[in-house]
C-alpha cells in the first residue's frame, strides 16, 4: 500500500482530490489524542482509501488492492469510485484491511453539507413512505378476501 505520511498523496490519489475541488488537507486530518470531544477519527463518506483483498476470494491475476473515494456502505458491502472512474461495490467479506489515504470531508457532525443532505434525504424519504401508503390503501380495497 502507498504512504502518504509525508503529507503528500499518492500518484492514483491525485487526481482524485483535484476532481473533488483539491480541499485543505491539512484541517481533515485524524485527531486521536487530547480531550475526548476533540478527538476525530475513522472512516467517512469520500475518504480516499486503499483495501487489500483476500487473495482466495478473487480471481488469480487479479490486483488485491483496490483503490479509490469511497462512496458510501451497507452492513454487507463497501461502495467505492475506483481509481479508474468505476463504481464498485465491495463485499465486506472480502475486505482484509482498509486504509485511509486522506480524508476530503470534514467529520460527520461538523460537515454542514452532509447534514443537510442527511435531513433532505430523510424528508424525501418520509414523503415515498407517505405516497406508498397512500397507493396501497387506494389499491388494496378492491381485492378479496
Amino acid at each position: 500500500m502507498s504512504d502518504a505520511s509525508d503529507g503528500g498523496l499518492p500518484d492514483w490519489a491525485i487526481r482524485l482530490h483535484e476532481e473533488y475541488g483539491s480541499p485543505s488537507l491539512e484541517e481533515l486530518g485524524d485527531v486521536f489524542h487530547g480531550p475526548l470531544m476533540e478527538r476525530k477519527y475513522g472512516l467517512r463518506k469520500d475518504d480516499l482509501v486503499e483495501m487489500l483483498l483476500d487473495r482466495r476470494m478473487i480471481p488469480e491475476n487479479r490486483d488485491p488492492l483496490i483503490r479509490g473515494m469511497m462512496m458510501g456502505g451497507r452492513s454487507t458491502s463497501i461502495d467505492i469510485l475506483d481509481e479508474n472512474g468505476e463504481f464498485r461495490s465491495i463485499s465486506r467479506d472480502a475486505i482484509v484491511e482498509v486504509r485511509l489515504v486522506t480524508h476530503l470531508r470534514k467529520t460527520y457532525i461538523e460537515d454542514e453539507e452532509l447534514l443537510k443532505f442527511e435531513k433532505d434525504d430523510m424528508k424525501r424519504r418520509s414523503e415515498v413512505h407517505e405516497m406508498t401508503e397512500k397507493k396501497m390503501d387506494d389499491h388494496g380495497s378492491h381485492l378479496w378476501g
